[in-house]
């Protein structure tokens, strides 16, 4: 079947018999013209389908009042989190979102910023994937005056706009929780160093574990993914050391909640023979027993401030190039699956 013929501004004038720009006005809410024909004009319009054209619009103001999201991955309670945060202010601002994921992959990730690159949109904010090992990808957009926010995953030491957590200091508090705990073998579940989400935390367990005066073990240290299966995996590895840990500090709180059912059906007790320390307070966290100890990720403010970032500069209220990093507060929230002897410090 032919598609029917779009709809113009200049059928619209032909039909009322007005001029293209008095069309063109009415269709705007333009001041200068009377409410009765900005009326006529936009019930003829609706009546015959017609559609504005953004895009031409777009080239001509060159603008799009797009902002495009490039995230890891979307099955996350934190990353809805953080999205959530985005749109708000976005919305607020009279933004669009084109929201791309790269599945955790680098290759991905390069084509979606290709992608929105040439979809013109007004700025980025972006958290890379695991094997993401630049961001070269990205100059495209400097090339343009576009500004890009990087969140939650960055490059730490690149002179880019970040949003992030400390990710070292949340590390340090969660390992020395458990130390207080009374724990003496703590062993970190983790996912790929490369990100430095994961490497800040791993550092600041470390640290902690030195200011305890505890050796560091690499053969507690257990590198996977936080899907089900990898957590499946980490937990039979943690069930099949020769010792077992007193103590879990587990970087993603639904990893660390499969871990703990698992080692519970397996007949160890939490917290009594292991406690366990999660991150990013999902909601599982609250319904798994005993209830998960967990570092707090304010993925909604996060998401709240690397839009509200981008927009100020794109409005030239505030130039974001002269801030490189903004460190969102986390805090320890101590629950019962870390709790020994019901000690709290």
């Amino acid at each position: 079947m032919k598609p029917e013929k779009e709809i113009t501004i200049y059928d619209i004038a032909k039909q009322l018999g007005v001029s293209p720009a008095t069309v063109s006005r009415a269709l705007n809410n333009s001041p200068s013209i009377s409410t009765s024909t900005r009326k006529r004009v936009n019930a003829l319009a609706e009546k015959l389908g017609y559609r504005h054209n953004t895009f031409a619009s777009s080239l001509r103001l060159q603008k799009t009042n797009t902002i495009g999201v490039i995230l890891h991955e979307l099955n996350s309670y934190f990353i809805t989190s953080v999205l959530a945060g985005i749109e708000k202010i976005a919305s607020e601002a009279k933004y669009n979102l084109i929201i791309v994921h790269s599945a955790e992959n680098a290759a991905l990730e390069i084509a979606n910023a290709r992608n929105l690159f040439h979809k013109r949109v007004d700025g980025v904010i972006a958290s890379l994937s695991f094997d993401t090992e630049d961001i070269s990808h990205f100059n495209q957009f400097q090339s343009k005056n576009i500004p890009v926010v990087f969140f939650d995953r960055v490059f730490e030491n690149s002179e880019s706009t970040k949003v992030i957590i400390n990710n070292f200091q949340a590390g340090y508090d969660a390992t020395s929780h458990l130390i207080q705990q009374g724990c003496r073998r703590i062993a970190h579940v983790t996912s790929s160093l490369k990100r430095n989400v994961y490497a800040e935390r791993m550092r600041g367990y470390k640290q902690a574990l030195l200011d305890n005066k505890l050796k560091f073990d690499e053969k507690l240290v257990i590198i996977d993914g936080f899907k089900e299966q990898d957590a499946t995996r980490s937990a039979k590895h943690i069930l099949s050391m020769k010792t077992l840990p007193d103590g879990l500090f587990i970087t993603n709180d639904f990893c660390a909640a499969v871990i703990m059912q698992i080692l519970k059906d397996a007949g160890v007790r939490v917290p009594e023979d292991i406690a366990i320390v999660g991150f990013n307070n999902d909601s599982i966290g609250k319904v798994v027993s005993p209830k998960l100890t967990t570092i707090n990720y304010p993925g909604f403010e996060m998401g709240q401030v690397a839009a509200q970032s981008l927009i100020n500069h794109l409005k030239g209220l505030w130039n974001i190039n002269l801030t490189n990093t903004v460190v969102i507060k986390s805090e320890l929230i101590i629950r019962e699956s870390s709790l020994k002897s019901g000690k709290t410090a």
